[in-house]
């Protein structure tokens, strides 16, 4: 049931795929024949205006970009001239960065907030403040203290990366079965060794889960980001190209940010699967 299932929704992507890019096919073909004009003003308007072009690229002319991409991903001809895996190396580097921080941060300090109800009503006012504040606000402080564009980028994949992942957790942690604690308790079992051995694999899927939400908002931010610091990164590519007024180039970023995202979503959606359990 579960192959077949998989089988039919396969045909109807692949069906919805086609018919996407069909659709924009036809409607980013030549208009047809256009009125005689002079050289000089044909080449001051370009193809869109002397030969019926539209000005949005279509299937074909992306796909041929991205062949040219896929051929030459490392190239490195200046600051402003740099291949796609170059600019998606530096993009992943830094949300790795600040992720981990944020993991190394948030996991600790949300089971403790789990685990102490004191904690909890002592730092919950501050999470509710600091939660809310978008991402970006961030920056300009982090450039002004930081004085590192790469740095400041980093510190907001961090900030926007920690709040899923502790709430997650603290959530994860309070919610384990009373049972399997008063068990541990019984069996005198410290508290290190109880957090370890009991309620991180009852919370696991629980923080995972907050792990995952953290790592699709750190890659939406990142693009965000560089767009603002500049440099490098798939978010500079983006920013620059349309100043190059490059759309071809633009519509494959964009392609190549959601692709990324999705495999990043789905690394970790097969470690939320490898450890969770029916009860």
């Amino acid at each position: 049931m579960t192959k077949s299932l998989r089988i039919r929704a396969a045909v109807v992507s692949l069906v919805i795929f086609a018919a996407f890019i069909g659709a924009w096919h036809l409607a980013t073909r030549g208009t047809g024949a256009v009125a005689q004009m002079s050289p000089e003003y044909a080449a001051l308007m370009g193809a869109t205006a002397t030969q019926g072009k539209s000005a949005m690229p279509g299937p074909l002319d992306v796909g041929a970009k991205l062949w040219e991409h896929i051929q030459r991903p490392f190239y490195d001809n200046g600051p402003n001239d740099k291949g796609l895996g170059i600019q998606l190396g530096y993009s992943i580097a830094r949300v790795a960065i600040g992720y981990l921080i944020a993991v190394a941060v948030a996991i600790p300090l949300g089971f403790l907030i789990g685990m102490s109800p004191l904690m909890n009503k002592a730092l919950d006012p501050f999470i509710q403040v600091l939660k809310p504040i978008s991402p970006l606000a961030w920056m300009p402080l982090a450039l002004y203290t930081i004085k590192d564009s790469s740095l400041s980028a980093i510190f907001v994949i961090f900030i926007c990366s920690v709040w899923p992942m502790l709430l997650n957790t603290a959530f994860g942690v309070a919610s384990v079965r009373k049972e399997w604690i008063n068990v541990a308790r019984t069996l005198e079992v410290g508290n290190v060794r109880r957090a370890f051995t009991v309620i991180l694999p009852a919370a696991a899927p629980t923080i995972l889960t907050g792990m995952r939400i953290s790592i699709g908002i750190a890659w939406l931010v990142i693009v965000a980001a560089e767009m603002l610091v500049g440099g490098t990164g798939i978010g500079y590519f983006v920013w620059n190209e349309w100043n190059n007024l490059s759309i071809v180039n633009v519509i494959i970023a964009i392609l190549l940010i959601g692709v990324v995202g999705m495999l990043l979503d789905q690394i970790l959606a097969r470690f939320t699967r490898m450890v969770t359990f029916p009860e």
